[in-house]
C-alpha cells in the first residue's frame, strides 16, 4: 500500500499586505509555481495552514472551496486537501466563461488561435508520426464529407485544426488550443452557416483545408505556415464577402 504523502509545509512568508481569500489562492499559485506543490502533495492541516498565512479558518476554508471547484484541490476524507491536477474540461470551462462575457470574444479568439496553429503545424512537419497524420487526414476527409452541412461541417472544420495542433506534439500548444475548443466550435459553426451558400466558398475550404495537409505531409515548415496563414486570411475575405452579399432588412 502507498504511503500517504507528508503535508507539505510553508516555505516562504505570505504576503499579509493581500486580503485573506487572495492571500490563500496567492501562496498555493506561487508554490505550485515554484515548483514546491505538486499534485499529489498534500497540504497541513487547516488549522496549521490557517495559522501560517495569517488567516481565519472560515477565510481558509472559503478559499479551498473555490479551488476545490476550479479542480485544483480535492479534499480527501481523513486526509485533508491534496493539491490536484485539473482537468482539461474543467480550464476549457472556466476560460470559456470568462470570455463569454464580452461580445468581441469569439472574433478575438479566432485571431488568437492563428499564433496558436501556425506554431504548432511548423512543430507537426518535424514531430508527427503516422497516427497524427492519420488523425489530420480524417479530420481532412471530415470536412471534404460535410460541405453541404454547416452544423457537421463546423464540428468537422474543429476537428481537423485540433487535430493539427495535436500533431504538434506540444502540450502547452494543445492545452491553450483545447481552452478555447467551444468558442472555436461556435465560431466555425456560425460561419459555416454564414457561408454555406456560396459554392465557391465551399470550393476554397475543399481546397485549401488540402493545401494544408499536403504542406504538412511534405514536411515543409515554412510551406505549411505560410499555406495556414493564407487559408485564414482567405476565409475571413471570403466570409466578408459573403455577409456584404446578404440583403438588408428594409428600414421602418
Amino acid at each position: 500500500m502507498a504511503m500517504e504523502a507528508e503535508p507539505v509545509l510553508i516555505l516562504r512568508e505570505p504576503d499579509r499586505g493581500v486580503p485573506g481569500v487572495g492571500r490563500v489562492i496567492g501562496y498555493i499559485k506561487d508554490a505550485m509555481l515554484a515548483g514546491r506543490l505538486r499534485p499529489g502533495d498534500r497540504l497541513l492541516p487547516e488549522r496549521d495552514l490557517a495559522a501560517a498565512l495569517g488567516v481565519s479558518r472560515p477565510v481558509l476554508r472559503e478559499a479551498l472551496r473555490g479551488l476545490v471547484q476550479l479542480g485544483l484541490v480535492e479534499t480527501r476524507q481523513g486526509s485533508g486537501s491534496v493539491i490536484r491536477r485539473p482537468s482539461p474540461e474543467m480550464l476549457r470551462d472556466v476560460f470559456t466563461f470568462t470570455l463569454a462575457a464580452d461580445a468581441g470574444a469569439v472574433e478575438d479568439v479566432m485571431e488568437a488561435r492563428v499564433a496558436i496553429e501556425c506554431q504548432a503545424i511548423r512543430l507537426a512537419c518535424t514531430r508527427a508520426g503516422p497516427a497524427e497524420l492519420a488523425r489530420v487526414r480524417a479530420g481532412l476527409d471530415g470536412i471534404l464529407a460535410t460541405l453541404d452541412d454547416a452544423e457537421a461541417g463546423g464540428h468537422a472544420d474543429a476537428a481537423f485544426h485540433a487535430a493539427l495542433v495535436a500533431a504538434s506534439a506540444s502540450p502547452t500548444l494543445i492545452a491553450m488550443h483545447d481552452t478555447l475548443a467551444e468558442l472555436l466550435l461556435a465560431s466555425h459553426v456560425a460561419r459555416r452557416r454564414e457561408t454555406i451558400a456560396t459554392e465557391r466558398i465551399r470550393a476554397s475550404l475543399a481546397d485549401a483545408h488540402r493545401a494544408v495537409f499536403a504542406a504538412l505531409m511534405a514536411r515543409e515548415p515554412d510551406r505549411a505556415d505560410a499555406t495556414l496563414r493564407a487559408h485564414f486570411r482567405i476565409g475571413d475575405e471570403l466570409r466578408r464577402e459573403r455577409l456584404a452579399e446578404v440583403p438588408r432588412p428594409a428600414a421602418g
